[in-house]
């Protein structure tokens, strides 16, 4: 299919969208499957006041002071292929804990996939560099070796499965004060098993 490059974008951008697009055309193959990964920063919001349950004919209310208690990282996985999702619960974002998070699905989850089909946006942290500086140089190579990596465009995340999936989690489980990244982890695996 040819495609007219929109006023607003570019020739880089109709390029990675033809690459995603194409990878999402591959026919399912559990030796190679199809991952999508975003992630998502939250901020921690403490109730001042206990709030004022709901009664019939009366919605809960809360005070509208709140106090901060820091942020934390939704990272999201989704196979979109096959309808499964795993979401991680970390305190930061940073290039490491992305390394983390990737090793861990691709030894547990994928342990016996040839290789993983990555689709992600291209975040600094989401680079091959992050597994060197997360591990050894033979176990980040060993990780990288067992990954495909496809970016979607800049200003494309709707290309990502998984970005989709955190929308879905924002607005049925995340638009209300959760005070604590243990409080969170609760509410993220309960929307998940959900």
């Amino acid at each position: 299919m040819a495609w007219v490059i929109p006023p607003e974008h570019n020739g880089e951008y109709v390029a990675r969208m033809e690459d995603v697009l194409d990878v999402y055309e591959r026919p399912r193959d559990p030796a190679a499957p199809v991952v999508c990964m975003d992630e998502m920063p939250v901020q921690l919001l403490k109730e001042t006041r206990v709030p004022i349950p709901a009664e019939p004919g009366r919605p809960r209310r809360v005070d509208y002071e709140y106090e901060r208690n820091g942020t934390a990282n939704i990272f999201m996985f989704a196979e979109p292929f096959v309808g499964w999702r795993q979401t991680l619960v970390t305190e930061r974002r940073t290039a490491v804990d992305w390394a983390v998070a990737l090793r861990d699905l691709v030894y547990s989850r994928y342990a016996d996939a040839t290789v993983i089909v990555l689709v992600m946006d291209n975040l600094n942290t989401h680079t091959l560099g992050s597994l060197y500086e997360a591990f050894p140089p033979a176990e980040a190579r060993r990780i990288a070796k067992r990954l495909e990596i496809h970016h979607t465009p800049k200003h494309g995340s709707w290309l990502n499965i998984a970005e989709n999936e955190l929308s879905a989690l924002s607005r049925q489980c995340l638009a209300r004060r959760i005070g604590t990244i243990e409080d969170l982890r609760g509410e993220v695996q309960a929307w998940e098993a959900t």
